[in-house]
C-alpha cells in the first residue's frame, strides 16, 4: 500500500547558533511536531538530507515551537530551512487527527442522536482543553465540544453522528 503523507508545519525562522528553527502549525492543525518524529523538509535541497528526525521540541504556545532536527547543526543550515514545510507520514500522526483537522471537517454534515440533521461544520475553534465545532443549520448555530462523550468517531464519508449535550440543542431541536 502506498504511504500517505501530511504537511504539518512551516519553518518561520532560525534560532541561535546550534541550528534550531521555529515552526508553526499549518492548515489550522494542532501542534504535531514532537521529539522522535521523522519529517521531510520540502522543497528539498538539491544535495543533502531530505529526511530528518526531530531531536528536541519545545513550545511556548505563542510563537510556535523551537525544534532541533538531525543533520542541522549550524545557523547557516537552519536559515536554509526558513520558508519550507515539514511533511510527516500519516501513520506517524495521531489516530484522532480527523477530529481536529479543519480542512477535512468544514462543510461536513452533522446529525444529532435523537435530534436529526443539525447542519454543517462552519468552523473549528481551538480551545485550551478541547476544540469546539461551530455547526450551522436551518435551526441556527450549535457549538459542540469535541470530547469523547459528544463525538465518538469521524467517518470518512457521510454525516458525522454526535451526542448533543442537554442545553446545547439548536432552537427547535428539542429532544423527543
Amino acid at each position: 500500500m502506498r504511504e500517505r503523507y501530511r504537511t504539518i508545519a512551516r519553518v518561520v525562522k532560525s534560532h541561535g547558533r546550534k541550528g534550531e528553527v521555529v515552526t508553526v502549525s499549518v492548515h489550522g492543525l494542532p501542534s504535531l511536531v514532537r521529539t522522535g518524529l521523522e519529517v521531510a523538509v520540502l522543497p528539498p535541497e538539491l544535495a543533502g538530507e531530505r529526511w530528518h528526525v526531530v531531536e528536541s521540541c519545545s513550545s511556548d504556545d505563542r510563537e510556535g515551537q523551537l525544534v532541533s532536527l538531525s543533520g542541522v547543526r549550524d545557523i547557516a543550515s537552519a536559515e536554509g530551512l526558513v520558508g519550507k514545510v515539514l511533511l510527516a507520514r500519516r501513520s506517524d500522526l495521531p489516530e484522532d487527527l480527523e477530529l481536529h483537522d479543519p480542512r477535512a471537517l468544514v462543510g461536513r454534515e452533522v446529525e444529532g442522536e435523537g435530534i436529526g440533521a443539525l447542519g454543517a461544520i462552519a468552523e473549528v475553534m481551538r480551545g485550551p482543553a478541547n476544540d469546539v465545532w461551530v455547526v450551522r443549520g436551518p435551526a441556527g448555530e450549535t457549538l459542540l465540544p469535541v470530547v469523547d462523550e459528544v463525538v465518538s468517531e469521524v467517518p470518512d464519508q457521510g454525516p458525522i453522528f454526535v451526542r448533543v449535550p442537554a442545553g446545547l440543542e439548536p432552537e427547535g431541536g428539542a429532544r423527543p
